[in-house]
């Protein structure tokens, strides 16, 4: 297998963004004009500063996953070598897990770097998207009830599994490994 080349801090997906940036905040300043164009930056700018803490809160919480546990253990229970329990060990961690974007997504990066399977990844993060409890205590029950939260759940219990699996089929099929 050829050594990956480690991605840097800029790269082809940076650069399609940045140009994307640039021109929609061109076509904003020429349609608008400048005041509205220093409005939207200056909310922006609010929405950065809201959000930097929060980022930053939860890589610190990444890093702190990868001194805690043991890679031998992560290996073990989410590593490739897993197989059917390791995806469903990361199902129901992802289920339990609260929190947010911020918070899942540096914790999922935590696992990959200590050596977790890409199926065991996808199947914490589609676990948390669909079976987190948080949400369905807040924002669910209180507006459509157990019946609904209790079949929508029930419908959703494989899917995290289902996600894994495909997304190791796809690693086997093509051979992609995930950065570490």
């Amino acid at each position: 297998m050829n050594p990956r080349r480690r991605p840097g801090p800029f790269d082809w997906s940076t650069a399609l963004v940045t140009v994307l940036v640039v021109c929609a905040a061109t076509t904003v300043y020429l349609r608008d004009g400048r005041a509205r164009f220093f409005a939207i930056l200056a909310d922006d700018l609010g929405l950065f500063a809201g959000m930097l803490p929060k980022v930053l809160a939860g890589c610190l919480i990444g890093v702190f996953v990868t001194l805690l546990l043991p890679r031998e253990v992560v290996a073990r229970w989410v590593g490739a070598e897993s197989g059917f329990a390791g995806m469903l060990i990361a199902t129901i961690a992802g289920a339990i897990l609260p929190g947010g974007p911020f918070t899942i997504y540096p914790v999922a990066g935590a696992f990959v770097a200590m050596g977790a399977d890409v199926g065991a990844i996808v199947a914490f993060i589609t676990s948390w998207s669909l079976l987190g409890y948080a949400r369905a205590l807040v924002w669910e029950l209180p507006f459509f009830g157990f019946d609904f939260v209790g079949w929508r759940v029930l419908a959703a219990v494989p899917l995290p599994i289902l996600a894994g699996l495909l997304a190791r089929a796809v690693v086997r099929a093509t051979g992609f490994e995930i950065a570490r």
